[in-house]
C-alpha cells in the first residue's frame, strides 16, 4: 500500500471513529426522546455562541413566562422549531445511511478508497446543510425576541450551565 492510500485509509478510520463517538454520545444524550425528536439530540442542538447544551428555542419556549413572550412570539418560535425539525430529519437519515454505506465499503477487501472518499464528501455536504439550517433557525428565533428578551435568555442559559457544571471538590 503506498503512502497516499495509507493516508486516505487513516483519514477514513479517523472520521469513522469520530462519527461513532458522536453517534454514541447522541444516543446517550437522547434521554428517552422519540426517534422523531432525533434532530434535537445532544450533538445536534440548536446552540448559539453563548450556549453549551440545550436548544435555545426550546429553552425560550420553556421559559415563555420568564421572558414575557407574547402569544405571537410563542407561535413564531414553535413554527421555527417545527420547520427546523421537518427540514433536518431527512438530512440526518441521509447521513446515517451514508455512514452505513461507508462501513460496508470498508469491510470489502481491498476497500475501494475512491468510493469511500466520495461517500465521505457526500456525508459532509449533508452535515454542512444541517449546520446552516441550525444557524438559520437560531437567527430566525433571535429575530422574534427583543434585545431584552435575548439578554434574559442568555442569563437563563448561563444559570442552567452553572447548575450542571459545578467544579469538582466544591459543594453543590
Amino acid at each position: 500500500m503506498n503512502k497516499v492510500q495509507k493516508l486516505i485509509l487513516g483519514s477514513v478510520f479517523t472520521v469513522l471513529a469520530g462519527g461513532a463517538l458522536v453517534n454514541t454520545s447522541n444516543v446517550a444524550g437522547q434521554e428517552g426522546a422519540a426517534p422523531a425528536k432525533r434532530p434535537f439530540a445532544r450533538g445536534d442542538r440548536m446552540m448559539g455562541p453563548f450556549m453549551g447544551g440545550a436548544p435555545l428555542i426550546t429553552i425560550a419556549l420553556n421559559h415563555k413566562t420568564d421572558l414575557s413572550l407574547t402569544n405571537d412570539q410563542v407561535a413564531n418560535l414553535e413554527k421555527i422549531k417545527s420547520h427546523y425539525q421537518s427540514q433536518v430529519t431527512p438530512l440526518h437519515e441521509q447521513v446515517q445511511s451514508i455512514e452505513k454505506e461507508i462501513i460496508t465499503l470498508m469491510q470489502q477487501t481491498p476497500a475501494n478508497l475512491i468510493q469511500i472518499k466520495s461517500k465521505i464528501q457526500e456525508a459532509e455536504k449533508y452535515r454542512s446543510d444541517l449546520r446552516y439550517l441550525r444557524i438559520e433557525a437560531l437567527e430566525n428565533g433571535r429575530s422574534v425576541l427583543s434585545t431584552q428578551q435575548q439578554d434574559q435568555l442568555k442569563t437563563l442559559v448561563r444559570s442552567r450551565q452553572g447548575h450542571f457544571r459545578t467544579p469538582q471538590g466544591q459543594p453543590s
